[in-house]
């Protein structure tokens, strides 16, 4: 470093060199300083240099996190598709094993046989009548009811004999599908009964086992001989009868038709009539062993268990799926095939979020009313697009729902059906930890930028320094301010400029010397008890040197016990001992950038950001007196000392100057040096206590435990008390 001492002031307007020269203020150049420039030149490599760090870093961050998601996403694509495939697998295996095992076998041959032996007796017309009334009263309302068209009853009207007699012992007893599965024999006499009793409690295990909304077998006429639940499609034939052009019934035609055994074949949802124009799907096996055909088992596919499947049992978020996550089956007509998740959650907000991507409102209502979206939600969405032909992948685009997702999409390998599965999450949620983390690499660059400007201010201040000192000292000597002497501890050019600057000086230096060494010790004792900037103004020959500040930290700290602890020491040792306290206290605060103000005997009186604004002057401050009581605890180890100290934190304006004439002294005064005191000791014990300005300036209050109340300006305010 260069400093400048000097004993001779120059004149305020211009001075004169020992030739006479007139040098004026005015003189000097113009532009950016030395300073100047080497600060922008820090700031734009420094800053540079974050920027692009921070742009690769951010790029490369949120491409792994967009890819992370993408990737979830492809996991749970991968496992619902292998799910759903494998219920269907399992559906087709147990279709070949009911329909080749030899109950199975027998059963379809025992109610065919019966069935044929009703079908020959005559119609019985109280049965008829019973039925026909079923029919007008119960069954086409419901239809009526549930698929909002009207239906002709006589459309659905039983014929023949055997239809007539399951239908009305069967049918039209029970309250519900429920109960007539539980029915074994109405008590009617029949063969078919008998048949009914001995084999309907195997196909209801087989029903319950496998989670089939129904269970049918038919004939090798298409007659419907036998069914679990005993709905209006027993006894019908689905070749001639109202079902005729049934997706059952073109399943029925292939499996009679494919002479195969173990043949199976699974179709695609079709409303149903018989199931009150629920859509229904069909898993079908012709029945037969060594070759022959007896007849043909249908099942009802298991919607409840699809859709087990396709939610997760609803557990949507411990599958990966978050809050809007999900995953859903879509047939060729682009409608669903499963259930979708907004229903189950929210049926409101789905019914209006349905509505505005395109639904009908009559159609989005019925959705809600029947708790189900198969062949009612349209999902005419990219990803069905790509699946549909063959592809999977994933992608970004709008869901049925029109909001924005990442979607990933597949085929679904199920013989039979040209289904694909779509698994998706909103891109607000899938890319959230993106969004975050872009937030933290904004803040991360802006504190960096923050923290590169501070210190290059610094570094351009460091390196300026001499420069501007070597400079002041020329125009000082060339002026006639003699006796300037410029000391250099570098060993670079501002050294070897400091020398020769020595050597033309050092014939003035010989009149002035007596002079600048008093001058020097002044100089010294100035700095010990004010700051340099005062006591420059000081040496300047200003008498009132007042200055107010704003938002300055105040910290007043006292010592208790310190006059007990040196009751028995001798003066010289008491005084090392508190100058020993002091001097570490001086380091404390020039290491945390707080000011020392005034030192007392048991007291001690600093600021932050008095000097040297500073914008975190409050965590400083609080820094400051922990390492303070840091201190006076290491003292009380080191000398077996009981000292106390108490510290009072306020932040606000104070005014700071010397006072007096013939003894001057700096000192700082004003509300928070008053707060800061008064706070120290409200509680009367040992501690680190801050009102309540300080505390909302610090970015972290763990470990603040509020102690009581002080008025300030007539307002109260709470005091805290760092733990």
């Amino acid at each position: 470093m260069v400093r400048e001492r000097t004993t001779q002031r120059a004149g305020a307007q211009g001075t004169t060199t020992a030739q006479g020269a007139q040098v004026s203020p005015g003189s000097r150049r113009r532009g950016l300083g030395i300073q100047s420039k080497l600060l922008i030149m820090l700031l734009s490599v420094s800053i540079g240099s974050t920027l692009v760090v921070g742009w690769v870093g951010y790029t490369n961050g949120r491409d792994s996190l967009r890819d992370a998601a993408f990737d979830q996403l492809t996991n749970v694509r991968e496992a619902k598709a292998d799910a759903v495939q494998a219920l269907f697998s399992n559906i087709e295996a147990g279709l070949r094993l009911d329909s080749s095992g030899a109950t199975g076998n027998q059963a379809a041959v025992e109610f065919a046989s019966a069935f044929a032996e009703l079908n020959a007796q005559p119609v019985d017309p109280a049965r008829e009548a019973v039925v026909d009334a079923y029919y007008d009263t119960e069954f086409i309302p419901a239809l009526e009811e549930r698929t909002g068209d009207t239906s002709d009853p006589a459309v659905f009207l039983p014929t023949s004999s055997a239809e007539i007699t399951l239908q009305a012992e069967y049918t039209v007893p029970p309250a519900s599908f429920d109960d007539a599965a539980l029915v074994d024999d109405a008590g009617d006499g029949s063969a078919w009964s008998a048949v009914n009793a001995r084999y309907n409690s195997y196909f209801r295990e087989m029903v319950t086992s496998y989670q089939y909304e129904d269970a049918l077998i038919l004939d090798t006429e298409g007659n419907v001989v036998y069914s679990v639940y005993k709905g209006v499609d027993l006894g019908t034939n689905v070749l001639t009868g109202p079902y005729k052009g049934t997706i059952l019934a073109e399943a029925y035609d292939d499996a009679l038709n494919s002479n195969v055994v173990d043949y199976t074949e699974i179709t695609d949802f079709e409303r149903y009539q018989p199931s009150l124009g629920v859509p229904t799907a069909w898993g079908v096996s012709p029945i037969g062993a060594d070759g022959v055909v007896n007849g043909v088992l249908a099942v009802q596919l298991p919607i409840t268990a699809i859709n087990d499947v396709m939610t997760s049992g609803e557990d949507w978020a411990a599958y990966g799926l978050g809050e809007t996550g999900e995953s859903y089956l879509v047939g060729p007509d682009r409608t669903m095939r499963s259930v979708s998740r907004l229903l189950i959650d929210d049926p409101e907000q789905f019914r209006e979020l349905t509505i505005e991507g395109g639904s009908s409102p009559a159609t989005a209502q019925r959705m809600v009313d029947v708790g189900g979206t198969v062949e009612l939600q349209r999902v005419d969405t990219l990803p069905v697009d790509l699946a549909l032909t063959g592809k999977k992948g994933t992608t970004v685009a709008r869901d049925y729902l029109g909001r924005e997702t990442l979607a990933a999409y597949t085929p679904v390998d199920i013989a039979g059906v040209q289904w694909v599965l779509v698994s998706s999450i909103t891109s607000a949620e899938a890319f959230a930890p993106v969004d975050e983390f872009t937030r933290n690499i904004a803040l991360a660059m802006l504190a960096i930028i923050v923290a590169v400007s501070l210190l290059s201010l610094l570094l351009a201040q460091v390196f300026a320094r001499p420069v501007r000192t070597l400079v002041g000292a020329v125009r000082r000597v060339a002026g006639g301010d003699l006796g300037v002497e410029v000391t250099s501890r570098t060993r670079d050019e501002f050294g070897d400029l400091s020398v020769a600057f020595n050597d033309m000086s050092r014939s003035l230096q010989v009149k002035q010397q007596l002079i600048d060494e008093q001058r020097a010790e002044t100089d010294r004792l100035l700095l010990s008890v004010m700051p340099e900037k005062v006591a420059r103004r000081y040496r300047e020959g200003e008498e009132t040197i007042a200055e107010n500040h704003q938002d300055v930290t105040v910290v007043y700290a006292d010592l208790a016990g310190f006059d007990d602890f040196a009751a028995g020491l001798g003066t010289d040792r008491e005084l090392s001992l508190l100058n020993d306290l002091m001097r570490q206290f001086d380091d404390a605060a020039a290491a945390a950038g707080v000011e020392k103000v005034r030192t007392l005997r048991a007291g001690y009186l600093a600021s932050c950001g008095l000097i040297v604004p500073r914008v975190d002057s409050a965590r400083r401050t609080v820094g400051f007196a922990l390492q303070l009581a840091e201190i006076v605890a290491r003292f009380n180890a080191q000398h077996d000392a009981g000292i106390a100290i108490r510290v009072g934190i306020d932040s606000g304006t104070v005014t700071s100057g010397l006072v007096g004439q013939a003894s001057i002294a700096y000192d700082m005064w004003g509300d928070a040096v008053n707060v800061a005191n008064r706070v120290q000791a409200l509680s009367g014990r040992p501690g680190i206590f801050l009102t309540q300005r300080v505390r909302d300036k610090l970015p972290d209050t763990a470990g603040l435990t509020q102690v009581g109340e002080i008025e300030i300006a007539g307002a109260t305010q709470s005091v805290w008390q760092v733990s």
